[in-house]
């Protein structure tokens, strides 16, 4: 798809995007947010979130930190409304930015858009593609040590997804107290949640909810693509572990995320859940937020196929764990997308076929329809498919790793029969040293090898 044309007419019409306002409201029920981003004088985007009142939390917080991490809220979320026509400037009118603040948001507008360029065919530089104002009448929030009043019986806030990454997270973590945090919650994640031994009334929630004349632009043909959703919600947990008292975050992203998705490229769906993003954002936080907070990847030091194995021991979620995007509001796995074949290939050497085949409704390795969605995932193509999916040596290893264990003496599925297998290179038992984990964590982690 090429729509420079569309871009470079959008970025002449629409000059600017003022981010407005943003504005928060503790009433009976919970948390309410509300932003306002303007792109014309009679078009305004007003996103917003909701975080339900729970016994846990304590919305009684100082405002110079509400208003610091609402602000930083508004940053990230303004990204998906930016995106419709893609204007040269970014006007903010409610906080201020100083040239380090300017060049992070820079860098993970740029790269957490890396896939919506490369996919719309968009050529434009890092340098060109947006620069940011502040109103002279802008002023800073006064930064100060966020002043979280622990909880007693909780140290760990665990993002549920709703996939296998986040069950492993949480079932590693028990020991020490956590707390599930989900976004938008949706029958996989709750179930995930319940599985692990919360009810609903024991999860941490945040409901977002779109602008719906986004929705309708994009309707009307305007530009549409990925965002750094790991990034937004990054922000939305320091809020989070500011109203919970629990000042660690502990993410489920993988070494693999790591990989470009377009080989020899910057571009990378996954840049958000990347270590390079994780160490900015904590650079970030101490500097401009705080340095009360630990957000890190538990999973960081280790792979996609290592966190299939011990997924692989949690048979309790094997009916209800769901990370098919195509098949989300349904809660179901749609059985014709990149990301269902992927889920399949990499626990199809920790399960039996016929126990994988009852999870996924079919044998994926038979969908000949998906021959292109398998070369991709194999590294006969130029890019991988635009999902979270592990790294090319990780899928071969997966593959080969099967045909040794389960068809030795069974006919080869159909995505089989001409697939040569790759000596396995991933080794299960390796734990990476680039990760932010603390002793406590990396410990945990490296006894369920």
């Amino acid at each position: 798809m090429n729509n420079q044309g569309k871009y470079n007419n959008y970025r002449k019409y629409f000059d600017a995007l003022v981010y407005e306002s943003y504005n928060y409201d503790v009433q009976s029920d919970g948390l309410h947010i509300a932003f306002c981003f303007r792109l014309t004088e009679k078009r305004c985007f007003r996103p917003t979130a909701f975080i339900p009142a729970r016994p846990f939390l304590n919305m009684d917080q100082p405002k110079e930190m509400m208003d610091r991490l609402v602000f930083n809220i508004g940053m990230v979320e303004l990204v998906s409304y930016w995106k419709t026509v893609c204007p040269p400037v970014v006007r903010i009118e409610c906080g201020a930015l100083d040239e380090r603040q300017q060049a992070f948001w820079k860098k993970l507008y740029w790269n957490g858009l890396g896939e919506f360029y490369y996919t719309n065919g968009i050529k434009e530089t890092e340098e060109d593609f947006l620069r940011f104002e502040v109103a002279e009448s802008a002023s800073p929030v006064p930064l100060s040590t966020p002043s979280i009043q622990h909880s007693p019986l909780t140290t760990t806030l665990v993002p549920v997804g709703g996939g296998k990454d986040s069950v492993v997270t949480l079932e590693a973590l028990k020991e020490l107290g956590i707390r599930p945090l989900i976004m938008n919650p949706r029958g996989a994640t709750l179930e995930c949640a319940k599985k692990a031994g919360f009810e609903r009334d024991e999860v941490l929630e945040i409901r977002r909810s779109l602008d719906p004349l986004m929705l309708e632009l994009n309707a009307k043909g305007c530009l549409n693509g990925h965002t750094p959703f790991s990034a937004m919600l990054a922000f939305y947990t320091l809020l989070a572990a500011q109203l919970s008292g629990v000042p660690n975050i502990a993410l489920s992203n993988e070494d693999s995320a790591n990989e470009s998705t377009v080989s020899g490229s910057y571009v990378n769906h996954q840049y958000s859940k990347s270590l390079e993003f994780e160490n900015d954002f904590r650079a970030y936080v101490k500097d401009y937020c705080g340095d009360g907070y630990n957000y890190f990847s538990f999973l960081r030091p280790i792979s996609e196929l290592q966190i299939a194995m011990l997924f692989a021991k949690e048979e309790k979620y094997f009916d209800v764990f769901k990370s098919c995007n195509v098949g989300s509001k349904q809660d179901i796995w749609c059985g014709h997308c990149a990301k269902c074949l992927f889920a399949y290939i990499i626990l199809s050497p920790f399960i039996a076929p016929e126990r994988l085949d009852a999870i996924f409704g079919k044998n994926m390795l038979d969908e000949v329809a998906l021959r292109l969605e398998f070369e991709q995932l194999t590294g006969h193509t130029e890019s991988k498919p635009f999902e979270c999916v592990g790294t090319v040596s990780e899928v071969n290893s997966a593959l080969s790793m099967t045909i040794s264990n389960w068809y030795g003496d069974r006919k080869l599925p159909a995505l089989l029969k001409s697939y040569q297998p790759e000596a396995p290179v991933t080794q299960m038992d390796r734990i990476s040293d680039q990760h932010n984990l603390t002793d406590r964590y990396l410990e945990i982690l490296k006894s369920k090898f």
